[in-house]
């Protein structure tokens, strides 16, 4: 879903799209080669090139997850704070309310579709190639023939629902995010209805101590890089703020290579095996000294990495720019279908390239347990040359969604919405 009309902030859709491509590029890192995940395959033994900290930002790819959350309070966040700044708060509350209404349909409406079509696909064996694969997360992630019919839509029923109340979905395992990202619109609609009439130094403030409230909870996915987000939004409309980035232009490029490096030096922490190496054993041991017990230390990580970027960015007009072009925009604004849609691509046109059609038959062992036949991966060279196809596949088929299933899906959110709200002719009478 675009940003819209709210202000000249296109630089934050064209992060989104990188967001998604990184999305994409970790699920192919962890159906082909889980090992990128780790400093090194064993302990001590020098890294490969993709898994160098740093470059492993990029395909280790759960940051963009953490961008994700970082637009999502951002991009809420916006519109109200601009109107709240020229004292137009009730025209503010308003644009929420209407937002907070549509959000819900705009995105449950396209992602059940795509269950649904994913269902689909099950029921007829779409995926019987990827349930054969020596890959793992391929495996884990194909679901199967329901052998009854009532059993099988009973089954769609409740992945439909469960998709919105416990983040889990068996037909699309990539969904899980949704729920929490659809719950932070929420918190940032809820803290601008008591920030708006704040002065916005401490709405700032009030901003910034969620961003440590979460730290301390541990939610260091979505509660931290949505808070935030609410800040910077805040932050780049405060004129003393562009003002000294504007003023100070050699110290402004400075600040910013520094906090970009930063980022991904800090966004690289493994997610397994922080043992291997010497760096990630320096970065386990500075991420726990300065969070809770039970805190995730990838995913703060990430959110780390996101923060300094973003700070680097704020620093960096020129790359705000740069990602505000036309080409970067244009994969913000596949982002969405992008993201709906790869982990059906990767289990269906991914695997048929790189594995072919041909399945092993299923054996039994001597006392009746049943062994799956397993098709051997052909070998990343293989995988490299297969990739030059299916990525542009990727980005054709989210066109297509994008050109037909997301406007319809927006048609049918505004009929939704003008049945359930009050006429525009129509004034709701006071109470007695």
């Amino acid at each position: 879903m675009a940003i819209g009309k709210e202000g000249n902030v296109k630089w934050v859709d064209g992060l989104r799209g990188i967001a998604s491509a990184l999305v994409v590029i970790t699920h192919i890192a962890r159906a082909f080669d889980h090992a990128l995940f780790s400093p090194s395959d064993e302990e001590d033994l020098p890294a490969r090139f993709l898994q160098w900290p740093m470059i492993r930002v990029l395909i280790q790819g759960r940051i963009g997850v953490t961008i994700f959350a970082f637009v999502t309070g951002y991009v809420c966040a916006l519109k109200p704070i601009r109107l709240s700044r020229v004292g137009n708060q009730e025209t503010a509350f308003v644009s929420m309310g209407k937002s907070a209404l549509r959000r819900i349909p705009r995105l449950v409406i396209p992602t059940s579709i795509a269950t649904i079509m994913i269902w689909v696909f099950a029921q007829i064996g779409v995926f019987h190639v990827a349930a054969h694969t020596n890959s793992n997360w391929l495996r884990d992630t194909a679901p199967q023939v329901s052998p009854y019919l009532g059993d099988s839509l009973m089954s769609l029923t409740k992945n439909l629902i469960m998709t919105w109340t416990h983040g889990a979905n068996i037909y699309d395992a990539n969904q899980w995010t949704l729920l929490p990202l659809l719950r932070c619109s929420m918190w940032i609609y809820a803290f601008m209805l008591g920030a708006g009439f704040m002065q916005p130094k401490y709405r700032m403030l009030a901003s910034l101590s969620l961003f440590f409230f979460f730290w301390l909870c541990g939610d260091t996915a979505f509660g931290m890089p949505t808070f935030f987000g609410a800040l910077m939004s805040d932050i780049q409309n405060h004129g003393p703020a562009n003002e000294f980035v504007n003023n100070n232009k050699g110290l402004s490029r400075i600040l910013s290579i520094f906090f970009i490096v930063a980022s991904f030096w800090l966004g690289s922490y493994p997610e397994a095996n922080a043992n291997f190496a010497s760096w990630s054993r320096d970065l386990d041991s500075l991420f726990s000294s300065i969070t809770m017990s039970g805190t995730e230390i990838h995913r703060f990580s990430s959110c780390m990495g996101v923060v300094f970027l973003v700070i680097g960015l704020h620093f960096a007009p020129g790359m705000r720019d740069m990602l505000s072009n036309r080409y970067f925009l244009w994969l913000g604004k596949m982002s969405f279908a992008v993201y709906l849609l790869h982990g059906c691509l990767m289990r269906t046109a991914l695997t048929w390239l790189v594995y072919g059609f041909n399945v092993p038959a299923d054996t039994h062992t001597e006392t009746g347990e049943l062994v799956l036949g397993i098709i051997d991966y052909p070998g990343h060279w293989h995988l490299f040359v297969v990739l030059i196809f299916w990525i542009p596949l990727n980005y054709v088929v989210a066109y297509m969604w994008t050109s037909y299933v997301d406007p319809w899906a927006a048609r049918l959110t505004e009929r939704m919405v003008n049945v359930v709200n009050i006429p525009r002719d129509e004034k709701p009478r006071l109470p007695a």
